[in-house]
């Protein structure tokens, strides 16, 4: 019909034409933002058109519309822009946030905060560069105080003693930069000068020792080293126990590493003892635990790289390492003691001590070459010790690579095949030598003889010792008639030897549950496992914990007893709860929804 829309309705008067028809523009001008209201009487009103892509892309400025809005393209938007820090200003303020840890372990004569300043060196110390601990110094020492000779001495370890101390960071240019406010008594603000703590002179030389360690800088290291115990024993504050540990540590790790090297007498490490030795006396004073651990550790490590055994044994029966020692210490002093114990023969202890280091080392990959030092050592013990090491030991992905040479030496030790253990002792008497088991394996020729002649013991009823003397490769027919009676004596064989004729006769093996062994076996596990409850009931009573005593069972992990899990957190709980139902009933009083009966009153009047 004329006069009506597609749709089939009337057109709708606008009451701007006049039901005239609206004229269809292509201006770029739009209803956008404030737009969006309502279009008073007399006023035009122009339809909106999209803009085509060409449009959008033309480098005219749009023109406003009736309300002074700029129409907005794509290409106008704000873009959030990413910030990029400075990586030499970040890790100065990652050097410098630890400061204020440090001065609440002080202020609190709390050890902890120490311990996370400590932990942060981890992250840091791929970021350590001369300059960026030159800045971290400057900007911390004011050139007035009385500490400006220590960040010299600081300075000077890393050959910066030309940098200019008391200067500002960037943040802090960036605040003085901006007109300062008077003070009501007209004088302007100055700021205080704070003294530095020694606890900090103490971290900022830990972060130089890990540096100059790093660059292989020892003898340097040694010196500044020096200079750091000197200051430590000199300031005898207890709040600097935990750093004095770490510097120990380094300062260990310094001459192990000067000429001449260990094991010769005449090594940097002997002479470093008696300052070792009088830190731990100082320690056990003081129930210092943290360096009595890793002193005792350190010396142990020193007696064992000069093969000084009867010394380490006489330390280790006349010191009690402390039971609350951090786990790595623990591991790395079952560590020592093993080797200590395989060194002196006592394999059984030997083993233990081995087997409890490798179960307390840390399960990270940064742990990883101390677990594969260990396990190296303990399946030396194991085979010294007639026993042969599971298959799963070496086919872990971690250990596969570090322990071949090992692998080949189990191989020729469970056939007795005395000519692969000699070309297998050959051909990787290096790796051997450098992992410090050499001297053991070369312990393991007579056990892999037994094994040959057990193993053709139970293969034959009599063989002649001419047969035993080819097979075993062995220099004539009287060393295998010696080595046939010594098995015979120690009861690796059940057999009898006869000389005349030359040969020996093996005897009928019988049941072996007929015998001890497996009943030996079976108290060892015994034994092991009440080892294990003892010392989970010793950590719970130590910590007391009541209610976790039944629990000490199914206890896989005892390290993990130590504080109740959330406590915290369900006390908060508990006392944010009540405050909402304070608020509720507060809320309902003013409402009048509640009254004094409602809320327990004493009824008066009834």
């Amino acid at each position: 019909m004329p006069g009506k829309t597609p749709n089939g309705k009337e057109p709708v008067e606008n009451g701007i034409r006049n039901n005239q028809d609206v004229d269809m523009t292509d201006e770029k001008s739009s209803l956008k933002g404030k737009g969006k209201k309502g279009v008073k009487e007399g006023e035009d009103m122009t339809v909106v058109v999209p803009p085509s892509k060409t449009t959008k892309q033309s480098s005219a400025p749009p023109p406003a519309d009736t309300d002074g809005d700029v129409d907005m393209d794509d290409s106008d938007k704000v873009e959030d822009v990413e910030v990029k820090v400075d990586p030499v200003t970040q890790a100065i303020s990652d050097v410098k946030s630890n400061f204020a840890l440090l001065d609440r372990a002080v202020a609190l004569f709390d050890a902890r905060f120490s311990l996370r300043a400590l932990r942060s060196i981890s992250s840091l110390r791929k970021r350590l560069t001369p300059d960026i601990l030159s800045q971290a110094i400057a900007e911390s020492y004011p050139a007035t105080t009385s500490s400006a000779n220590v960040a010299r001495h600081l300075l000077a370890a890393i050959g910066r003693e030309d940098v200019t101390l008391g200067q500002q960071s960037s943040a802090e240019m960036e605040v003085d930069s901006e007109p300062k406010v008077p003070a009501k008594n007209g004088n302007k603000k100055e700021k205080e000068v704070k003294e530095i703590i020694p606890e900090i002179d103490i971290f900022l030389g830990i972060l130089i020792q890990v540096h100059l360690f790093d660059s292989k800088q020892y003898q340097k290291g040694a010196n500044f080293s020096k200079y750091l115990s000197d200051r430590i024993h000199a300031l005898n504050r207890r709040t600097l126990d935990p750093l004095s540990a770490k510097v120990y540590f380094y300062y260990s790790l310094f001459c192990e590493q000067l000429a001449p090297l260990p094991p010769s007498p005449q090594s940097p490490i002997v002479a470093i003892r008696p300052t070792l030795l009088a830190a731990l006396r100082t320690a056990v004073l003081r129930k210092d635990i943290d360096t009595q651990a890793s002193v005792i550790v350190l010396l142990l490590r020193s007696y064992l790289l000069t093969s000084h055994i009867s010394q380490a044994d006489l330390l280790v029966s006349h010191t009690q390492f402390p039971e609350n020692a951090a786990n790595n210490q623990v591991a790395r002093f079952l560590y020592y003691l093993g080797r200590i114990r395989a060194i002196q023969l006592r394999y059984t202890e030997a083993h233990e001590h081995l087997t409890a280091a490798t179960r307390k080392a840390p399960a990270s990959s940064c742990a990883l070459g101390f677990a594969q030092t260990a396990t190296k050592v303990l399946l030396v013990v194991e085979l010294l010790m007639g026993d042969i090491p599971e298959r799963a030991t070496f086919r872990a992905a971690t250990m596969e690579q570090a322990l071949h040479p090992y692998f080949l030496l189990v191989q020729a030790v469970r056939v007795g095949n005395l000519e692969d253990f000699e070309t297998t002792l050959a051909e990787h008497v290096d790796t051997f030598k450098r992992d410090g088991t050499y001297t053991l394996i070369l312990r393991l020729r007579q056990n892999v003889i037994k094994t040959g002649i057990r193993m053709m013991s139970l293969s034959y009823s009599r063989i002649s010792l001419r047969d035993i003397c080819i097979r075993l490769h062995l220099g004539s027919e009287e060393s295998a008639e010696y080595i046939v009676a010594k098995a015979i004596r120690d009861g690796v064989i059940e057999a009898t030897l006869d000389r005349e004729k030359g040969f020996m006769k093996s005897k009928e093996v019988g049941d072996v549950y007929a015998t001890r062994e497996p009943g030996e076996a079976f108290h060892d596990r015994i034994r092991a496992c009440l080892a294990l409850h003892d010392e989970s009931v010793k950590v719970c009573d130590s910590t007391f914990m009541p209610g976790f005593f039944d629990c000490i069972t199914n206890l896989s992990f005892p390290q993990a007893m130590r504080f109740p899990m959330n406590q915290h957190r369900l006390e908060l709980k508990n006392a944010q709860e009540a405050r909402e139902r304070e608020r509720e009933m507060a809320k309902e009083i003013q409402e009048g929804d509640l009254d004094d009966d409602d809320l327990g009153g004493d009824f008066e009047g009834m």
